[in-house]
């Protein structure tokens, strides 16, 4: 039983599949692990570090050449897996909606295309779950691109010269980032407020030391197995004033409400942004889908007309490249463990597991998941062309940001109308977990599923404020 990880080919992207610590775990497992030489650089894991955990580590070639398994961040290209065995499994992030015609093209190769982003929320699958564990980076960074850029002090002094006044931070959305957010603002002194549809969420934005802000109107938009439902016109109108004056009175915004494969909501538009002060800061987490603000410019950070700065860096996690590969890599060994026969040693998939079946999307030459639709006879005369990287962008702390998430959404189907709602959709990422409203087992939702997952992480303070949690709790 071969694995493979290979460097990753996306432009701007700076995290691996696989680190010297899960090596160590896969040779653990009985597999021979392969790793491209300079897969781990971007990330700070060099190769001697791989070599001295058991991997051999080569060319792409020699990696590729014979894999069993191949595990990736980003869904690669087909050409790049020429020579894997047949059937090989495809395990990563495969972002399926709106780029069908890739992953009927990872059917025609022949290989088992594994989307880590559709596992199920089930107990179980926690600890496999790459959305969670990204989106909790992603609601940490978010903070700290705001403060870097904020220009002011965030905690309130005291000093012998006066006193300066905490800065005021609105958090849209109260998943995981949007809870990661909180707590981290917390941790800076922030005065924090925030704000989502459901209910429930209340609770758990206080239990952090927020203040939690909700219309009259809009008593709950609460779905079924935790998802937000659509708000009604009146429901919209009433949250949108909501939202437009609080924030006219904020020193810091950040928006964390995505829905994979479908055009973020609205919910900042240009007059509330120019209603913030100069010097205003606002991060849009889903910037990669257009953004939760009127004015964010993917990949770019913007200075408005009023002096407002508007941050939309894409592939948030990974400007936390280490810690978001750890995390990554641990949620796909713990995936690994169900498919692997511990005492053969061998590769022995259960076809008929939940968590295979929700999550595999091609097999033996077909596209099997029922939410990937192509027009067959039209995926034949038209094989997609491998998938071309686009440019790095920088934005203010110069950094490099992706073009394009790696994790993607996380429900069977996502429809292509654009969200109607300016309210605060699910948190990207988002994952009920603790609020008894929001208990029950995720059902496999079409459209609302396709939202960022709704609820929360930790279901306390100290166990969000104190350590961000790696199970799903965002994008």
């Amino acid at each position: 039983m071969k694995i493979a990880v290979l460097r990753e080919r996306a432009e701007g992207e700076t995290r691996v599949a696989a680190t010297p610590e899960t090596v160590t775990k896969l040779i653990g497992l009985g597999a021979d692990v392969a790793i491209e030489a300079g897969a781990g650089e971007l990330a700070r894991f060099p190769d001697a570090d791989y070599a001295k955990a058991g991997a051999s580590v080569g060319s792409a070639a020699a990696a590729i050449t014979g894999a069993d398994i191949v595990l990736t961040v980003r869904r690669p290209a087909t050409a790049g897996l020429a020579g894997v065995s047949p059937g090989a499994l495809v395990i990563g992030a495969m972002d399926p909606y709106g780029n069908e015609a890739e992953i009927a093209a990872l059917a025609k190769a022949g290989v088992t295309a594994v989307a880590m982003e559709f596992m199920p929320r089930i107990t179980r699958a926690q600890v496999m779950d790459i959305l969670s564990s990204q989106a909790n980076l992603a609601g940490y960074q978010a903070v700290i691109d705001a403060a870097g850029a904020f220009d002011r002090a965030m905690p309130m002094m005291m000093t012998a010269a006066g006193t300066v006044r905490p800065a005021k931070v609105f958090v849209m959305g109260a998943g995981v980032a949007g809870l990661q957010a909180i707590a981290t603002a917390k941790r800076l002194g922030a005065v924090v407020t925030a704000t989502d549809v459901r209910a429930a969420a209340g609770e758990q934005v206080e239990s952090l030391g927020a203040k939690f802000i909700m219309t009259e109107a809009l008593k709950d938009a609460s779905g079924s197995g935790g998802y937000a439902r659509e708000l009604t016109k009146d429901e919209q109108a009433a949250q949108a004033e909501l939202v437009a004056g609080h924030i006219a009175k904020q020193d810091i915004v950040i928006t964390t409400a995505l829905i994979p494969g479908r055009p973020a909501p609205k919910l900042v538009t240009r007059a509330m942004v120019e209603s913030m002060a100069p010097g205003s800061v606002l991060v849009d987490l889903a910037a990669e889908r257009g953004g939760n603000i009127e004015l964010t410019q993917p990949g770019k950070t913007i200075t408005t007309a009023n002096g407002a700065t508007i941050i939309g860096f894409t592939n948030v996690a990974g400007r936390l490249a280490t810690s978001a590969s750890q995390l990554y890599a641990r949620n796909l060994v713990s995936f690994l463990e169900t498919l692997i026969d511990k005492k053969q040693k061998a590769l022995a998939v259960n076809w008929d597991d939940e968590l295979v079946k929700a999550t595999v999307l091609t097999r033996d030459g077909a596209i099997v998941h029922p939410s990937i639709k192509l027009d067959a006879a039209a995926a034949a005369a038209k094989p997609a062309p491998a998938r071309a990287a686009e440019p790095a962008k920088t934005g203010a702390t110069g950094k490099a940001a992706a073009p394009q998430k790696a994790a993607a959404p996380k429900a069977e189907a996502a429809p292509a109308a654009p969200a109607k709602t300016a309210a605060v959709a699910k948190a990207a990422g988002g994952k009920v977990k603790a609020a008894p409203a929001a208990k029950a087992a995720a059902p496999k939702k079409a459209a609302a599923g396709s939202a960022a997952k709704a609820a929360t992480e930790p279901s306390t303070a100290k166990a969000a404020a104190a350590k961000p949690s790696t199970a799903k709790g965002k994008k």
